[in-house]
């Protein structure tokens, strides 16, 4: 009683998350009579894990690109490519950000890097100002169904699930998601009578041969995958080199005095991950000991019988706890509660896990503490309520898809030929 007085004295206090996680499994294991060090044996069975390499370098090239004129590039490709289309910029911040998400795994960084130059466009341009607002926040967290997400791969590491499959599943519920918002932006521009820029192959060309280096980049890291060419570690290897080459070499956006501050910076933010990871690891087979995922599901069952009606009350929790905490922090704490009831009731784990994430995806922008409507409220100087209304139409679409996905899991399932 004691010893969760004083966690709970230290949470208040602001205590780092793997510290009072770790304490609990250390609690945990001395109350039953067993080991502390049992925690420690987690850690050193995590670095065995094979695809857990796959983070770390993946999360350096994702650091990299931010920090380099890569957003800046990709915008003006695909403005070449699409400002001829009613809503074509509103489609364009769709699928850069969508990109950059996937390629960062960085839901808020996105929105920093790319908001400086989206969102004055779309409103200089003509787009509503509210409208323009409410599509850079809910962008920012598309990516998150894509691979290589640094997400979809902490999901199968936790759930024990094939990576790759997890790739596929995300593709179909991602691409809706960008397909509702994208006829929402035309519905936009043609109502705004917005002035379009006929296509021209020149500009093309010239914004093409700028980005020639970055474009070949996802062919590069998702051909070397599914054609059995590169394993996924090394598929993180090749793209970290590849863009140290392009970023500090080629383009030279970032000097190498930089690299050391980009490295301190990714590698930082990995360690907390993979700390949280493994103490949590140690946390939840303290609670399998303990038959805590089979109480919970008893408990479930008396309130829900059916499969979907489990679902719709997942969909609700998920919102709500995207909402109040990092999708890291949620996919270890949350997740391997969840894989044993989901079971329960026939979900598949991998339907599972999209569900998970586009329920994230939604969270980060749900009021009143989703972390995205905070740092577009501080990034475009904007009033916190503003920038929720302004959000309210993209979640509501977002909402939409979340629920196909859920009750159609051929969505999630039919391209990893799961079904």
């Amino acid at each position: 009683m004691i010893g969760k007085i004083v966690l709970g004295l230290f949470a208040l206090m602001g205590t780092p998350l793997f510290a009072l996680i770790a304490a609990t499994a250390i609690l945990g294991f001395m109350a039953d009579g067993l080991d502390a060090s049992l925690v420690a044996m987690e850690i050193h069975r995590l670095v065995d894990t094979p695809v857990l390499v796959s983070i770390p370098l993946f999360t350096f090239a994702g650091e990299l690109m931010a920090r380099a004129n890569t957003s800046e590039r990709l915008v003006g490709v695909s403005r070449a490519l699409l400002g001829w289309m009613p809503g074509g910029l509103g489609i364009v911040t769709l699928l850069v950000c969508a990109a950059f998400t996937a390629l960062t795994g960085a839901s808020g960084v996105t929105i920093i890097a790319l908001g400086a130059l989206l969102y004055p466009s779309l409103t200089r341009e003509g787009y509503p100002e509210r409208f323009s607002l409410g599509l850079v926040t809910t962008s920012g967290s598309l990516g998150l169904l894509f691979p290589p997400a640094i997400p979809l791969i902490l999901f199968g590491i936790i759930a024990r699930e094939d990576i790759n499959n997890l790739f596929l599943a995300g593709i179909v519920p991602g691409a809706l998601m960008i397909l509702l918002l994208a006829l929402w932006c035309v519905r936009q521009g043609w109502k705004s009578r917005l002035e379009l820029t006929p296509f021209q192959a020149g500009p093309l060309l010239r914004a093409a041969r700028k980005a020639i280096w970055e474009l070949p980049l996802p062919v590069i890291v998702l051909g070397g995958i599914y054609s059995g060419w590169f394993a996924l570690g090394e598929a993180a290897a090749v793209t970290a080199a590849y863009v140290l080459v392009v970023e500090v070499l080629i383009y030279r956006d970032v000097p190498w005095r930089e690299l050391g501050r980009v490295m301190r910076r990714s590698m930082t933010l990995v360690g907390g991950i993979l700390i949280i990871l493994a103490v949590s690891q140690a946390s939840t087979n303290l609670l399998i000991d303990r038959e805590i995922p089979q109480r919970l599901f008893e408990f479930v069952q008396g309130w829900f019988t059916s499969k979907w009606s489990f679902l719709m009350a997942l969909n609700l929790f998920l919102l709500m706890l995207g909402a109040v905490l990092d999708i890291f922090s949620a996919t270890v704490l949350v997740v391997p509660l969840l894989l044993p009831i989901a079971a329960g009731y026939g979900v598949h784990p991998v339907h599972l896990g999209v569900i998970f994430l586009a329920n994230m995806e939604i969270g980060y922008c749900t009021p009143p503490v989703g972390l995205n409507l905070f740092i577009a409220s501080y990034r475009f100087k904007q009033p916190i309520l503003h920038t929720c209304r302004a959000s309210l139409p993209f979640l509501a679409i977002l909402a939409v898809v979340v629920l196909l996905v859920t009750y159609v899991p051929a969505l999630s399932l039919w391209l990893p030929g799961l079904l």
